[in-house]
């Protein structure tokens, strides 16, 4: 039932990354991932407040909360520019989707519990579009999450270690 499965998100997976159409449509959506992070993640690296909300109201309080942290801010602001400057670079970008979704999946729950309005639609486009990332790189991916079939156990050292015990020659 598993190997179904896998195969089946495998084939998916292969007939829509082979359009030239989802290719550019993934293009798009890291362009506009990064460029949703990159001046929040600047102002936050610099030490610069993200709003001038007032503090009587849940947001604003809680933004000064994470303003006033210090380190931490600065933290968020360096996480979220790793996160948009991986998602740029075509060899990182994989890695960019993985440190991305935890950062916008914070992001959303945290719009949703104050209350935005407004923004956590946003917040929720731009988690979806952080899904479908990671979707498109499920080959890359799936190893971590699905369980591997028992012809593939065998690790390279061990391969090497019976080549070498066989008297084949490993290059």
């Amino acid at each position: 039932m598993q190997a179904l499965l896998v195969l089946t998100l495998d084939n998916l997976h292969q007939s829509v990354k082979r359009r030239q159409s989802a290719l550019w449509f993934t293009r798009v959506i890291r362009l506009l991932l990064a460029v949703g992070f990159l001046p929040s993640g600047l102002t936050k690296l610099l030490g610069d407040r993200f709003t001038s909300l007032s503090t009587t109201t849940p947001i604003g309080y809680f933004f000064e909360a994470l303003y006033q942290t210090g380190y931490y801010w600065r933290f968020l602001g360096a996480a979220q520019l790793l996160a948009a400057l991986l998602l740029l670079i075509p060899a990182t970008s994989t890695l960019g989707a993985l440190v991305y979704f935890p950062i916008i999946l914070n992001i959303f729950i945290i719009t949703v519990s104050l209350h935005f309005t407004g923004t956590p639609v946003i917040t929720g486009l731009m988690l979806l579009a952080s899904i479908y990332l990671l979707c498109w790189d499920y080959d890359k991916l799936k190893h971590l999450v699905l369980p591997v079939p028992n012809a593939s156990r065998r690790s390279h050292s061990d391969a090497a270690y019976q080549d070498l015990h066989s008297g084949e020659q490993v290059v």
